[in-house]
């Protein structure tokens, strides 16, 4: 890896317009007892400890190696080490270094828009919380080398494609902080109980005994359930039958009655309003509007 590697981009309107678009990105080897920060960036984004900085965009700073201290307004001073990544808001001062008897590694990306905003506005990230550990992953090393590769090839609308790369490590990101130190147990603990379900869709499930055979309480598995699905499991099977009934209604003859009793539904009323509860329409006018709109 080179010691060094910066680019600070020129972003049109039409970037802009995207939605979500990079505005710099780098990595940084920063020896034990060097200077830091270095003074060779642009205006707009040096900083002295003294005074710190305050950015009119989103970064992402990952350190890979080394300790040091992040400081924001928000958190006051706070201690980084390998394998953290610390998030830099809009509108928020903050300053941050190594220490000098480690230095560290570390790697960033800065981006803005619209819908960059929505992260913060919908409560996934928070300037309260702007440090997420464990984030020194090969899926989160890949997202920065992509980024990288494609700043130093520039294909035709790299900046669209840096962009879906960059979503993604805040998707990565997001889980990792969600998810804390049981991210792969969550992982395969809720998939195991998805194919639980599926298996039993045409039954009235027991979501006890899946959690008593996936060897769990019932209410650790309501809460990682609902952790990684956004859906309490009752609410998840439930959703599961209305898509299995949709198709039902559409690729067969069956009537509203057989579907509800071959789905387990306690009755087709039940079914029925549930049904309409979930998609609007009752199952019947779903049928025929859907026929009809195959038609046209």
């Amino acid at each position: 890896m080179k010691n060094k590697y910066r680019k600070y981009l020129i972003t049109s309107d039409k970037d802009a317009l995207w939605g979500f678009y990079i505005n710099n990105l780098g990595r940084n080897v920063i020896e034990k007892h060097s200077e830091y920060p270095s003074k060779d960036h642009p205006d707009q984004y040096i900083f002295t400890w003294d005074k710190g900085r305050v950015l009119d965009e989103f970064h992402v700073v990952l350190i890979t190696k080394g300790q040091g201290i992040f400081e924001s307004k928000a958190t006051g001073q706070v201690n980084v080490s390998d394998g953290d990544v610390f998030l830099l808001f809009p509108g928020v001062w903050h300053r941050y270094r190594p220490k000098v008897e480690t230095g560290w590694t570390e790697r960033w990306v800065g981006f803005s828009g619209h819908i960059a905003k929505q992260f913060l506005s919908n409560g996934f990230f928070n300037t309260d919380e702007p440090i997420i550990s464990k984030c020194n992953k090969p899926s989160i090393l890949n997202h920065f080398n992509a980024l990288y590769k494609l700043y130093d090839e520039e294909p035709y609308g790299y900046q669209r494609l840096a962009s879906g790369i960059c979503i993604q490590l805040m998707a990565d990101l997001y889980n990792i902080k969600s998810g804390g130190n049981n991210i792969d147990s969550l992982n395969s603990l809720v998939s195991k109980a998805k194919s639980m379900m599926y298996k039993n869709i045409n039954t009235t499930i027991d979501l006890m005994q899946i959690a008593s055979h996936l060897g769990v309480s019932y209410s650790k598995f309501r809460i990682n359930f609902k952790k990684q699905t956004g859906l309490s499991p009752l609410q998840y099977h439930l959703l599961l039958k209305i898509e299995k009934s949709k198709e039902l209604l559409l690729n067969s003859n069956k009537s509203q009655k057989e579907i509800a009793f071959e789905l387990g539904f306690e009755s087709d009323v039940y079914f029925n309003r549930l049904f309409k509860r979930k998609t609007g329409l009752a199952p019947g006018k779903f049928r025929n509007l859907s026929k009809t709109s195959y038609k046209k």
